[in-house]
C-alpha cells in the first residue's frame, strides 16, 4: 500500500501499556529511504525499537512516556498520532501482591507485604484523589488481600497470621477474624458474605456475623488466590503455580468448582467490565500484561506490562495496575482506558 512516503499506523497491539511493557505497531511505510532504522514515540518520548520492518514495529513503552498517542518517525516523515492508553505512575517503592482497592470517594488503597514474618514501617498507603500518598496503617504484618466493605471499611487478610483485619476510614484496625491459613485473596459477593483464599488450598465463606464456612477446595497455590466475583454470582479464582499453563477457576454460588480458562502463565489479580469480559494479570502465549478472557474462552492481551500483580477498572473507564518488582519496588499506575469496569455493588 503506497503511503507516499508518510509512515501509517493502523493498529496498535495491545492498546493499552504501562512503562515496561511492548506494543506491536501495524501499518506501512515503516522503512526509511535511507536505510535508518525507525523511531517510535510515545508523546515526547521515545521508545526501545526491538523488531522493525516495512509494515510492524514491536517497541518498548519508555519509563517517561507521556500522552496518550503513539507516533512513528522515519527519518524523512512522521506518521499521524495514534491512541493508545498509557500508565502514570502514581506511586512507587511498593509491594503489593493483588489487587488495590478502591473507596467511593476514589481513594486508593495498597500494600507494602513485604518478606513473609517481616514488619514493615508502613503496611498499607492511601492514594488520594490528587495522587498524594499517604501512610494508612502501620502495625499489620504480611497484608495480602484488600477488598472494601458496603460499611465504608477496607478489609485486610495478612498471610503471616491468617487473620483478617476491618480498617475503619480514618485508619483505625482491629482484628476481624483469625484461622484461615495462609490468607491472601478477598472479595465480597452481592450479600455481603466476604470469600478469603487460603492458598494452602481452601475458599472460606465468612457471613455478616462473622461464621466461617469452608466453601471450596482447590489445588494449592505457590503464591496466592486472587478473587473476583461476576454479576451473576459465580466466583472467579486464580492461583499461580509452578506450570506455565495454569487455570482460572470458576465456583457456582453452591461451591461447584469448574475450570474456566486454562493456558495462562502466573496469573494473579483479576477485574470484570460490564460485559462479562475476565481481565487478568498474567502472561499468556509468551506475552506479559493484563489477559482479556470473554465469556466464551477467547483470550488475548489486552494491556501489555511486567510484574502485573493487580488491577482495578471503574465504570468511568479508569483503571489501577499494581506491579510488585523486588528490586527497585513495586508501583502503582494509573491510566483512562476504554474498558468500563462492572458497576459497584449497590
Amino acid at each position: 500500500m503506497s503511503t507516499n512516503g508518510i509512515p501509517k499506523i493502523e493498529r496498535v497491539q495491545p492498546g493499552a501499556a504501562i512503562p515496561g511493557g511492548e506494543i506491536a505497531i501495524h501499518g506501512a511505510g515503516f522503512a526509511s529511504v535511507n536505510h535508518t532504522r525507525p523511531e517510535v514515540h510515545f508523546g515526547m518520548a521515545a521508545g526501545a525499537v526491538l523488531l522493525a520492518s516495512e509494515n510492524i514495529l514491536v517497541a518498548r513503552v519508555p519509563e517517561d512516556a507521556d500522552g496518550g498517542v503513539v507516533r512513528v518517525h522515519t527519518g524523512d516523515a512522521d506518521s499521524p498520532p495514534y491512541p493508545i492508553s498509557l500508565g502514570t505512575l502514581i506511586a512507587d517503592n511498593l509491594h503489593p501482591v493483588g489487587n488495590p482497592a478502591v473507596d467511593r470517594e476514589g481513594n486508593v488503597y495498597v500494600t507494602f507485604s513485604g518478606q513473609r514474618g517481616q514488619k514493615v514501617p508502613v503496611s498499607l498507603y492511601k492514594v488520594t484523589p490528587s495522587r498524594t500518598v499517604k501512610p494508612y496503617v502501620t502495625q499489620l504484618v504480611n497484608p495480602s488481600g484488600l477488598a472494601m466493605g458496603r460499611d465504608g471499611a477496607l478489609y485486610v487478610s495478612c498471610r503471616n497470621d491468617g487473620t483478617i483485619h476491618r480498617v475503619t476510614p480514618d485508619g483505625r484496625s482491629e482484628q476481624w477474624v483469625e484461622g484461615m491459613g495462609i490468607a491472601t485473596g478477598l472479595a465480597f459477593d452481592q450479600s455481603g458474605n466476604l470469600y478469603v483464599g487460603d492458598r494452602s488450598g481452601t475458599i472460606f465463606k465468612i457471613g455478616p456475623d462473622r461464621q466461617i464456612f469452608v466453601f471450596a477446595t482447590l489445588e494449592p497455590s505457590m503464591s496466592a488466590y486472587h478473587l473476583a466475583f461476576h454479576a451473576n454470582g459465580d466466583l472467579y479464582v486464580s492461583g499461580p503455580t509452578t506450570s506455565s499453563f495454569d487455570r482460572i477457576y470458576r465456583i457456582t454460588p453452591a461451591g461447584e468448582v469448574e475450570v474456566f480458562f486454562k493456558g495462562l502463565g502466573r496469573p494473579q489479580g483479576m477485574a470484570f467490565d460490564r460485559e462479562g469480559n475476565l481481565y487478568v494479570a498474567a502472561s499468556l502465549a509468551g506475552k506479559r500484561g493484563v489477559v482479556r478472557i470473554a465469556p466464551d474462552g477467547r483470550a488475548e492481551l489486552a494491556l501489555s506490562g511486567s510484574n502485573i500483580v493487580g488491577i482495578v477498572i471503574e465504570p468511568s473507564k479508569h483503571a489501577y495496575i499494581a506491579t510488585s518488582n523486588p528490586q527497585p519496588g513495586g508501583a502503582l499506575y494509573s491510566l483512562n482506558w476504554d474498558v468500563e469496569g462492572a458497576p459497584l455493588p449497590a
